[in-house]
């Protein structure tokens, strides 16, 4: 029997990695399949009448052996894969697929989840249990469960299509990124470059047997390029390579599968009685509906757009100045904000990256957890990883408990894609009276050490690490009792607020304080500095929250309309973007095609939600300066009520138990220099 198959013979039940064999995955998904099945078949053979604890309980704790398997490796096609691994997702994941049709569409099942449900007035259940029989009951009527056995075989061939093409989609992306490179030769094409940049780039090429310095796609390469270098020809080849992504017309082109997925969606909202894809999945989120989404973006546009437009104006007019640019392009744009932003706040990044050693940072962010929540956190050596840069902690609360355990995975390499993430290898729940606790990871693409220096982290990346740690402890201080509504499985325009309120503390002194040392003279960061990253945090705020605001309305013209008119995926962008465009259009670019949050990840019909939560965090934030931004008591509350409660209430009866009050709005444009105090 594969190692996967079992239960887990390793310190605190962790994953396996070096045990597992490539080999090992099919096998044991289809054996953990069988056993899945067969726990659903007790449940509908069950000869009791149905109940809450036999149905219900009983269906949301079945698969836990497939759900372990899912999530390692998953994790491991996003983070470590390989050409081996891939096959195996394209195999696997419409096997997969069929298994959660195989659920929704059992009439027998959904008969006995049905007669729950019709009784659920005459149940003494907990808030946390009826979420939970809500959650079950629509699980099922909206996915098909009420539809003729014609229907329900059309939505098993949508969905098998759609996890296909999304993997692929996702598969492309990663290709195109490591496929391209661009090898400097010449010293003078470095002007302009920091320092640390040029030894890494000049380290990358010597790991390839090449003479020069090697610039790629992956971030920590990319953005110092694009940011600082000052050949503008470099800078356009660049940023064209990064914008062409998925865009080739070749094998790697992502436009028909942009086109499928946008398709398919809809034709599956359809069959189930909605009007749109954007209908099917805002009905289970805090906006509800298209139309609040749409409102919501375009009174944030109404706001953002002169600001930007000021803003773009000022950018214009100082690159003109400065170097004679008589048309500003996109790969200008981080150059001159850069200047522009050293210019006005006398704030360099390269002149704040020694005081933001990764090592530093991490342990300031777990000192921010343990001085707000009461964690600490343990190095071991003891867990098994999949790669050998994976960091691993023990984390316990101040009674010497364990909370979670905790794996940590920065810098890039071929297998991992772009960006950054937090998952889980194990969810939290308690089960047979034990409170199993979850194993959370955070996954990034930060700046590699080099020979010389360690790796220095730009504030951009600070601030993201202490994004993905808001979403780790999401995970970590999960406290429910069922898996599906544990830790991070909320409406996915509340999971942001974690991870959003957390990056306020890396502008705060109280917080700076406790890990901005300088790497060589352990000088804490001076308050002259720590002043200039407060007043720049609003530099450019209007044309950010212009640009996240043409995400959210490029994802909601894929899906809150009838995609079946649209022919190509680059003239549908145009007019979604027209609204919100600013620099000249890239004739050989297309965001579509690569914009993995919404046609890979589970973004679709949600980009907006990160603006969404950016409302929730200013607001909550400001609860927090009210009282200090280590308070217990508010700490203590934004636990109890958010960190700790999952899905397991509706997330505005839980936000309004920590602040008293609905978010307001204002806060947000008030940080965002939006409006005035």
């Amino acid at each position: 029997m594969s190692v996967l198959n079992q239960y887990f013979d390793t310190p605190f039940n962790t994953a396996p990695f070096s045990k597992i064999k490539n080999k090992d995955f099919l096998p044991a998904f289809k054996k953990a399949i069988q056993e899945a099945k067969a726990e659903i078949d007790a449940i509908v053979k069950n000869p009791e009448v149905p109940s809450f604890q036999n149905t219900i309980e009983a269906l949301d704790f079945s698969g836990e052996q497939l759900d372990r398997i899912s999530s390692i490796f998953f994790n491991l096609n996003s983070a470590e894969t390989s050409d081996d691994i891939q096959k195996i997702a394209q195999k696997v994941s419409p096997i997969l697929s069929e298994f959660s049709n195989d659920i929704t569409l059992n009439e027998d099942l959904f008969k006995r989840v049905k007669t729950v449900f019709d009784s659920k007035d005459n149940l003494t259940l907990t808030t946390e249990q009826q979420t939970l029989l809500d959650k079950k009951y629509k699980s099922f009527s909206r996915n098909g469960a009420n539809l003729s056995e014609e229907k329900k075989l059309q939505l098993r061939k949508i969905d098998k299509k759609l996890s296909q093409l999304k993997l692929k989609f996702g598969e492309n992306v990663l290709a195109e990124t490591n496929k391209y490179d661009m090898l400097i030769t010449n010293k003078k094409d470095l002007s302009g470059l920091p320092e640390g940049t040029i030894e890494a780039a000049k380290q990358l090429a010597e790991s390839k047997n090449k003479k020069g310095w090697l610039v790629t796609l992956d971030y920590p390469s990319y953005i110092p390029f694009i940011t600082y270098a000052d050949n503008r020809e470099l800078r356009k080849k660049l940023a064209i390579a990064s914008g062409k992504k998925g865009f080739h017309h070749d094998d790697l082109d992502n436009q028909k599968n942009v086109l499928q997925i946008a398709k398919l969606r809809f034709k599956r909202a359809q069959l189930l009685g909605y009007k749109t894809h954007s209908h099917f999945v805002l009905e289970e989120r805090m906006a509800k509906t298209p139309e609040k989404v749409s409102s919501f973006l375009n009174e944030l546009l109404e706001k953002a757009k002169p600001a930007a437009k000021q803003e773009f104006k000022e950018l214009e007019a100082f690159a003109k100045d400065l170097d004679g640019i008589s048309k500003l392009e996109k790969w200008d744009s981080a150059y001159y904000s850069e200047k522009l932003k050293q210019k006005l706040f006398d704030l360099d990044d390269e002149k704040l990256k020694p005081f933001f050693k990764l090592e530093n940072v991490i342990n300031g962010v777990f000192l921010v957890a343990q001085k707000l929540y009461g964690l600490h956190f343990e190095e071991i050596h003891s867990i098994d990883t999949y790669h050998q840069d994976v960091l691993t902690y023990k984390v316990t609360n101040n009674k010497g408990e364990l909370i979670s355990i905790f794996y940590a995975d920065f810098f890039p390499r071929a297998g991992k894609r772009n960006g950054a993430w937090m998952t889980s290898f194990k969810p939290q729940c308690i089960k047979n009276n034990v409170n199993e606790r979850p194993h959370i990871s955070i996954v990034c693409n930060f700046t590699k050490p080099t020979k010389s220096k360690p790796s220095l982290l730009t504030f951009n990346e600070v601030t993201t690490l202490f994004h993905e740690f808001g979403h780790a402890l999401h995970g970590m201080l999960a406290n429910t009792t069922y898996p599906s509504l544990s830790g991070t499985c909320v409406f996915w325009d509340f999971v942001e607020l974690p991870s959003q309120i957390l990056e306020n503390w890396c502008y705060e002194k109280e917080a700076l304080e406790l890990f901005a040392k300088h790497y060589e003279t352990e000088e804490v960061i001076s308050m002259e500095l720590v002043q200039k990253i407060k007043t720049s945090a609003t530099f450019h705020e209007g044309m950010q929250t212009l640009r996240q605001i043409s995400f959210g309305l490029l994802d909601m013209s894929w899906h809150g309309q009838d995609p079946t008119p649209i022919k190509e995926v680059k003239s549908h962008e145009l007019n979604a973007f027209e609204n919100t465009r600013l620099f000249p259009d890239v004739a050989e670019n297309c965001m579509s095609t690569s914009f993995s949050h919404i046609f890979q990840g589970g973004y679709s019909s949600g980009y907006y939600s990160y603006k969404w939560a950016e409302v929730l965090d200013a607001d909550a934030f400001e609860f927090f300066k009210e009282h200090g931004i280590f308070n217990k008591e508010v700490s203590t509350k934004f636990k109890n009520n958010v960190l700790s409660k999952g899905g397991t209430e509706d997330p505005m009866i839980l936000y309004k138990r920590f602040r008293g009050q609905e978010p307001k709005p204002e806060a947000l444009l008030k940080r965002a220099g939006l409006i005035k105090n």
